[in-house]
């Protein structure tokens, strides 16, 4: 049987008691022939309480741990697809998940006897979250070696300062059958295609519906326009008749009129004629 590694005994002696970590680092340290290795155990950090919360999480629960970090992995994958709405939602069930294992491992936590403030578990509660942004701080979560907790926006060397060890790869986080893999993708990709080509009919409903109005509003236009028309045309043909007709008359008024210049100009005379008779007697 192979002698246990550096990381092994790091995650066994980061697990355990924390009031013990001291006293079994020491002993363990003793207990190996390795002088090199009995430093390297020798110069491991006690964990805080934060820390040792997520390491006994990690390796009490690797399963559901593993599981809600493959699934960081795949929305870390997919969000860059999303649109704002659907990352929103994401985010909101990202936080709520994060909630959820925070409260597990602090109630994992308190079964072994240590009691949890709420400042533990909000820093226990970031480390998940951070987690559920960067490879790198997943791997150091799963490892179950943490010295201290990590914040959502650690960067790469803080989050390898934090860890007793090297961080594992991902690869040793339990992996989803690749079918069901290969079935969501495929899914994901139907459903923003689905919301793609609805998105498109609501806008070309949209679309029909204004051009409908349009045309109902210009079929009215010319049916009032078509009836103007037939107005103007039948007033004009009756004008043009009054026209014609007066046209006709006016040669005639002209002749009447001429005649009746005559009479008054006659008339006219035959009144100086008088007047003159008058003023004569």
């Amino acid at each position: 049987m192979a002698d246990p590694t550096f990381e092994e005994i790091a995650a066994a002696l980061y697990a355990g008691p924390p009031e013990a970590f001291v006293s079994s680092r020491k002993a363990r340290a003793e207990s190996v022939d390795d002088r090199e290795l009995a430093t390297r155990i020798r110069a491991l950090r006690k964990p805080s309480v934060a820390a040792w919360v997520v390491n006994v999480f990690a390796q009490e629960r690797a399963g559901q741990l593993g599981e809600a970090l493959q699934l960081a992995a795949e929305l870390r994958e997919a969000q860059d697809d999303l649109d704002a709405p659907a990352l929103a939602k994401l985010g909101r069930e990202r936080r709520a998940l994060t909630r959820h294992l925070a409260e597990m491992a602090a109630e994992l936590a308190g079964s072994r006897g240590e009691k949890i403030t709420p400042a533990t578990r909000e820093a226990v509660e970031g480390s998940i979250s951070a987690a559920f942004f960067a490879t790198a701080a997943a791997g150091a979560v799963a490892s179950g070696r943490l010295a201290r907790a990590i914040e959502p926006s650690a960067s790469t060397e803080d989050i390898r300062d934090a860890v007793a060890g090297e961080i594992p790869e991902l690869e040793s986080v339990p992996q989803r059958p690749p079918d069901e893999l290969q079935a969501r993708r495929l899914r994901r990709d139907a459903e923003r295609q689905l919301a793609s080509v609805e998105k498109e009919h609501k806008a070309a409903e949209r679309e029909l519906t204004m051009r409908d109005a349009a045309l109902q509003e210009l079929q009215t236009r010319a049916t009032d326009l078509a009836r103007s028309v037939a107005e103007l045309e039948a007033q004009l043909a009756k004008t043009r008749a009054e026209a014609e007709r007066v046209g006709e008359e006016l040669p005639q008024a002209k002749e009447r009129q001429a005649d009746a210049r005559q009479q008054a100009k006659a008339a006219a005379g035959a009144v100086t004629h008088a007047q003159k008779s008058l003023d004569e007697l």
